[in-house]
C-alpha cells in the first residue's frame, strides 16, 4: 500500500511536516493513514532535532472527513472492536506543539484533526464542519468537545445538529483558528509560526502546552468518552445504514428515526 503521508523531519531548522497524502480522495482519514500519522507523530515526539511540527493536506483539502467507506456496514460492536480512537487518543498525547495547515475542507474527521493540534493557520478557502448528523451519525473524535469549547454551546449545536459549514472567516471570528491568511501563504505562514515556537526552550514549549491543555482537560476524558458511547450507539441505528449507504451511493438518504 502507498503511504498515505509525507514526512519531512526537518523542513527547516526544529521544524517537521506531515502531509495527509490521499489527494483523489480529498484526504479522507482512514486506519491506515491515520496509523501512520500517529506513528510518524510518536517518532518526531521523540527526535531532539524537531521542536515543531506542522500538519497539513493541499489547498483543495485538509481532510474532507473519515473513510465512510470503511464504516458504512459496521456495527456498533465492530466499532468498538476496532477501537480507532485509541490512534486518536495517542495523537493527543503528543508533546511538542502541532499547528494545522489548513486550505480547503476540514470536515468530520478532518475538522476534529485540525482541532486536536494545538493551533490552526487557515487559508481564506478553508471550510470548517461537522457533517455527520446528515449519514445518520454524530461526532466521534472529539467534534462534541472540542468544538463546543472553542466556539461555544450555540455554535456547536448548530453546526453538530445541522451539518453547517463556517468559513475561515468565521471561523477565526469564532476563535476556532488562529488568523486567516491568503491561500498562497497558508502553508508559509503556519511555518513561520512553527520556526518561531522552535526558537524557544524546547522543555518550555512541552510543559507550557501541557499547561495551557490541562485548563480545560481536566474533564475532556470524561466527555470524550460520553461522547465515544454514543457515537457507537448510532451505529445500531437504520439511520446510519441508510445515512453512509446514500453517501456511498451519491444519493439523498430517507431517515426513519429506527
Amino acid at each position: 500500500m502507498p503511504e498515505l503521508i509525507i514526512v519531512t523531519p526537518e523542513k527547516q531548522p526544529g521544524v517537521a511536516t506531515i502531509q495527509l497524502n490521499r489527494p483523489k480522495e480529498l484526504n479522507a482519514l482512514n486506519l491506515q493513514l491515520m496509523g501512520e500519522l500517529r506513528d510518524a507523530l510518536v517518532e518526531l515526539d521523540a527526535n531532539t532535532n524537531v521542536r515543531c511540527i506542522v500538519i497539513h493536506g493541499n489547498q483543495r483539502a485538509f481532510a474532507a472527513g473519515a473513510d465512510i467507506k470503511q464504516m458504512a456496514d459496521k456495527t456498533a460492536i465492530d466499532m468498538l472492536m476496532i477501537d480507532q480512537f485509541s490512534t486518536w487518543d495517542r495523537i493527543r498525547k503528543t508533546r511538542k506543539p502541532i499547528i494545522a495547515a489548513v486550505s480547503g475542507f476540514a470536515l468530520g474527521g478532518g475538522c476534529e484533526l485540525a482541532m486536536t493540534c494545538d493551533m490552526i493557520i487557515a487559508s481564506e478557502s478553508a471550510q470548517f464542519g461537522q457533517p455527520e448528523i446528515k449519514i445518520g451519525v454524530m461526532p466521534g473524535a472529539g467534534g462534541t468537545q472540542r468544538l463546543t469549547r472553542a466556539i461555544g454551546k450555540a455554535k456547536a449545536m448548530e453546526m453538530v445538529l445541522t451539518g453547517k459549514f463556517i468559513s475561515a472567516v468565521e471561523a477565526e471570528r469564532y476563535g476556532l483558528v488562529n488568523r486567516v491568511v491568503a491561500d498562497e501563504i497558508y502553508l508559509d505562514e503556519a511555518m513561520k509560526l512553527a520556526a518561531t515556537i522552535a526558537t524557544m526552550s524546547p522543555v518550555a514549549v512541552m510543559l507550557a502546552k501541557e499547561s495551557v491543555n490541562r485548563t480545560y482537560e481536566t474533564f475532556l476524558d470524561e466527555g470524550l468518552h460520553f461522547e465515544r458511547k454514543n457515537f457507537y450507539l448510532t451505529f445500531a441505528s437504520e439511520d446510519q445504514k441508510e445515512g453512509m449507504a446514500a453517501f456511498v451511493e451519491k444519493r439523498a438518504p430517507v431517515f426513519t428515526g429506527k
